[in-house]
């Protein structure tokens, strides 16, 4: 997408300082993430342009949204987004890494809800692409490696900062998912809603959306189609993320 504002029903989102520029993922996990549990504060980690924490704002009622990111550019970005919006007086970015933030936040009072979309590719493999890759800004590289969230960093960190009656809740590539799942197993979150998104009807499994809780619970499966062919999207999507494009 473009280096222009985007603009959204409720709110819009600059994103010419961000590395990572807005795309459906991250407005998938902001329109999907349970709320029933009426979450009263909200920590979203790496929150790059800040969209997932202003669609959190537009849909509840949470008197604290906070956000951290650790790219200074992004950091920036996220902060004039918030201001910019409805909601400012309720959203707050942290510049910090989440070690130090969960280090320092670990005595005070704890998140109904964290929510995360990740970095999510690991290290090149090919020479190729391991060149292409060193040619990238470092600003971009943060935002889109794994290694600048390792994803044991990101479910301790969860672990830490949730309420007990607090969901977590991410968005990963498939593959990950059972690995996910083992990894926030061992501090003791345990899924409790996934959705698995494919593209169109025909292709393979591409996300994982998960909500993970410390209580277990029969675990509610789904899938959710994107697209019929190019453009033309099924009713599932449409309803669930209508209330934020314009054009749905």
């Amino acid at each position: 997408m473009s280096d222009q504002i985007f603009k959204f029903k409720e709110f819009s989102v600059a994103q010419d300082k961000a590395a990572m520029k807005i795309g459906t993922d991250g407005v998938l996990l902001g329109a999907w993430t349970p709320l029933d549990h009426n979450p009263e504060s909200i920590l979203d980690i790496g929150t790059g342009t800040g969209l997932i924490a202003l669609i959190m704002a537009q849909r509840s009622g949470a008197f604290a949204i906070d956000a951290i990111e650790i790219e200074e550019n992004a950091y920036e970005q996220a902060v004039e987004n918030f201001e910019n919006s409805n909601w400012g007086d309720r959203l707050f970015c942290y510049h910090a890494d989440l070690n130090e933030f969960a280090e320092e936040m670990q005595d005070e009072e704890k998140y109904d809800l964290i929510i995360s979309n990740p970095p999510f590719y690991a290290a090149p493999l090919s020479s190729e692409v391991a060149e292409n890759e060193q040619k990238m800004p470092k600003a971009r590289k943060l935002a889109r490696f794994t290694d600048s969230l390792p994803f044991e960093h990101l479910v301790h960190g969860a672990s830490v900062l949730l309420s007990q009656k607090g969901i977590f809740s991410v968005i990963i590539p498939y593959a990950e998912e059972e690995n996910f799942i083992e990894l926030a197993s061992a501090v003791h979150l345990f899924p409790k809603k996934i959705t698995r998104v494919r593209g169109t009807k025909d292709s393979a499994l591409k996300r994982s959306l998960l909500a993970f809780s410390f209580r277990k619970t029969a675990v509610q499966t789904d899938e959710l189609i994107i697209e019929i062919s190019r453009h033309n999207y099924t009713e599932d999507y449409k309803k669930l993320v209508s209330p934020f494009y314009l054009k749905l």
